[in-house]
């Protein structure tokens, strides 16, 4: 499969995520046997952050070093600790008139490495694996090792690669906050 290139991540951030739907985000993943495994699933929802003109976005105040990473290369991971309790995982993503933005994204369907997740999750319903961005990154063993880390390269134990073309895409104000929430920014694939 073709992983996606820095080229990709070099346009409008809404363009982006919404263009992610369908894509197969891949964790490899050591499993204690000292083999690499591939853990994935299908990008289902994501939604997409600004810079300056996007008062819920992490960099709307400008650079800190929390999120240094949105002000970076583009097709990074931006991984954050939100809530004492969760991580969550974004790819920066902005065109070259923008400072900052990244794609949160929030679900996936699983496909490869399924009980490996599950067991990550401590779940045993495989359809759970798929509900929020705290769950995503507890199934795919994602945390703040991984912030900044490079989805571009070939060799990048987290890449995202080239998939399906969703035929129907929902467009909804972003989920859980408390500015601009009138931004169509969150997309999912809709499945009629």
């Amino acid at each position: 499969m073709v992983h996606l290139d820095v080229e990709f991540y070099s346009r409008n951030t809404e363009d982006v995520a919404r263009d992610l739907l369908g894509k197969k985000l891949v964790r490899m993943y050591e499993d204690g046997s000292g083999k690499l495994k591939r853990l994935s699933g299908i990008i289902y929802e994501t939604e997409a952050y600004g810079s300056k003109n996007d008062p819920a976005s992490h960099a709307f105040n400008g650079l800190t070093n929390r999120n240094s990473v949105m002000f970076g290369d583009v097709g990074k991971a931006y991984v954050y600790f939100i809530f004492g309790m969760h991580h969550c995982m974004n790819v920066t993503a902005h065109s070259s008139n923008n400072d900052a933005g990244a794609v949160l994204i929030r679900s996936l369907i699983p496909s490869e490495g399924i009980n490996t997740m599950m067991f990550l999750c401590n779940i045993k319903n495989k359809l759970n694996l798929i509900k929020g961005p705290g769950r995503l990154t507890k199934a795919l063993d994602i945390n703040k090792s991984h912030n900044g880390l490079n989805l571009t390269k070939k060799r990048s134990i987290l890449q995202i690669e080239d998939g399906i073309r969703p035929k129907n895409i929902l467009v909804t104000p972003r989920i859980g906050i408390s500015k601009a929430k009138e931004k169509y920014w969150r997309f999912m694939i809709s499945i009629d």
